[in-house]
């Protein structure tokens, strides 16, 4: 299980290695002899920024009972009436509730979401072992809004790592805003990134290849 399942397992990202005894004014060949691409480059990526919008798609049939699973729940908590909105953004499919007062949906710093999100997939996935789908419950575009403020979080601190040469500690997050970063930065030749530390205080640190 992974941050996305809320286990607080996390893996390291795969280390570049060290070279010794080269000309410090040459530049190291990267993947097969091309040219090893620069922080800007990695913060572009090859045409440009990445869109952060919501992806028009047609809803798989299978999301209709989910949904109809989620307003059952926000029913029993006494949320309602509320319209839910599937979309998919570049880390996965959404669930976007919408309605009225969603803030005790939210909770403080969208931990009630958090706690909704991992019960409600526990319940979606429960005796499934080779088709498992993970669904980020969103309220008013709170966790959406919340992943691109990370995604730059993640490449500001990528920039930081290689400039200062050390490793980066990032202020105590939810599982699944841990997840955001580590795979914002996951194939970057720069840095690698892992988690530390015990919940609620679990951190993610950015370290330098």
């Amino acid at each position: 299980m992974d941050e996305q399942q809320s286990s607080g397992s996390d893996t390291a990202q795969r280390h570049g290695r060290r070279g010794g005894g080269r000309n410090p004014h040459q530049r190291k060949p990267f993947a097969g002899g091309a040219r090893r691409p620069s922080v800007s480059q990695h913060r572009r990526g090859p045409g440009g920024p990445a869109p952060s919008l919501a992806v028009a798609a047609p809803e798989p049939p299978e999301v209709a009972p989910v949904k109809d699973l989620l307003v059952n729940i926000l029913t029993r908590m006494g949320i309602g009436p509320v319209d839910i909105i599937y979309h998919v953004r570049a880390e996965g499919e959404y669930l976007e509730v919408r309605g009225k007062d969603l803030s005790g949906l939210i909770g403080r710093h969208g931990n009630t979401l958090e706690a909704l999100n991992l019960i409600f997939n526990n319940m979606v996935n429960v005796g499934q072992r080779n088709s498992r789908r993970y669904y980020t419950i969103d309220a008013e575009g709170y966790r959406a809004r919340r992943a691109d403020a990370l995604k730059s979080l993640a490449l500001q601190t990528l920039e930081r790592a290689v400039r200062e040469r050390k490793p980066q500690v990032l202020e105590p997050m939810l599982p699944s805003e841990r997840k955001i970063i580590h795979i914002a930065l996951a194939d970057s030749p720069f840095v690698g990134t892992e988690s530390s530390g015990a919940e609620p205080e679990r951190r993610v640190v950015v370290t330098p290849k």
